[in-house]
């Protein structure tokens, strides 16, 4: 049993995988789409490949806390997630995320065409593994 970190953009959404344990959060993959009904396909795949009992996507909200249009397009994706594949979806506010995928690769000397590649995914890493410290504290 796993779970599934999810970065939702507008064009690539960023994949990250937990452990077992559900300790560690790790990068798997970015799918590039146009509409997000093609995204079901592989997380279908992902959530059979993976036994992943729980999606954790990322809220983009607001800095002052209050949801935007991007954050209401996040709600409408996890409710296709939810009535499509059957699986509790669960949302972990992913604020500065994105920034700090940034940053982190910025500060390991990663070339700014590695990092377009790979900032989704270290992006989901992020909100997947602030989900899991949390919950581990919340034991």
């Amino acid at each position: 049993m796993r779970y599934l970190g999810l970065d939702l953009g507008s064009k690539r959404i960023g994949v990250a995988l937990s452990d077992e344990t559900l300790t560690i959060a790790s990068s798997y993959k970015v799918i590039n789409y146009k509409v997000q009904e093609e995204i079901i396909a592989e997380l279908k795949e992902i959530i059979e490949n993976f036994d992943i009992s729980k999606i954790i996507l990322g809220l983009p909200k607001n800095m002052n806390n209050t949801i935007g249009e991007r954050a209401e397009e996040t709600i409408s994706f996890k409710e296709l997630i939810e009535n499509k594949l059957s699986i509790s979806v669960e949302l972990q506010d992913e604020r500065l995320s994105t920034i700090s995928a940034e940053k982190y690769m910025i500060e390991a000397d990663v070339s700014r065409k590695k990092r377009k590649n790979k900032v989704d995914s270290l992006a989901a890493t992020i909100i997947l593994q602030t989900y899991l410290d949390k919950k581990g504290k919340s034991l």
